[in-house]
């Protein structure tokens, strides 16, 4: 069974104060009309968990994230795939390949199949779109390193937009 329960909340359920960054927070999961709800409580309204609590439990009230994530664009990020293919630079070809693994799942592209050339495999795409095929290579990239260069990427492509 599954539950979706929201994030802490800003304000005391008991006292109707703010729950300030960094502060003590309790919070208890009750039902109310058949649905589960998360209450949450300061640390001067806390008075034990509410009746018919099913759990509680304390945590620290986050920090509000200065920046908000935009979504992004896939036709944009299309547009810098298509950019990046006339660049030969290899480190700019891993970015490309992790911006292809991006767009495909974004389902901005679709793959085609797969044609090695020796030891090197790529990946043959096309854009859903009815944009022209394209091969990129697969360099088999672990986890860790994908991170990597999408927080690369991410950092250029913030700077490119802004």
């Amino acid at each position: 069974m599954d539950y979706h329960l929201k994030p802490i909340g800003k304000t005391c359920a008991s006292t109707g104060e703010q729950l300030p960054p960094g502060s003590l927070c309790h919070s208890a999961l009750v039902e109310e009309n058949g649905h589960f709800v998360r209450v949450d409580f300061s640390e001067d309204g806390w008075n034990g968990p509410p009746e018919g609590s099913i759990g509680h439990w304390k945590s620290v009230v986050p920090e509000v994230s200065q920046t908000t994530a935009k979504p992004l664009d896939a036709d944009a990020l299309m547009r810098y795939f298509e950019q990046l293919a006339e660049d030969t630079n290899p480190v700019q070809e891993k970015f490309r390949y992790v911006l292809a693994l991006l767009l495909l799942q974004k389902r901005r592209l679709k793959i085609d199949g797969t044609r090695r050339d020796g030891d090197i495999e790529y990946l043959q795409l096309s854009g859903t779109r009815g944009e022209a095929p394209v091969e990129v290579r697969d360099h088999h990239l672990a986890e860790e390193e994908i991170k990597q260069i999408q927080q690369g990427l991410d950092a250029q492509l913030a700077s490119e937009w802004t």
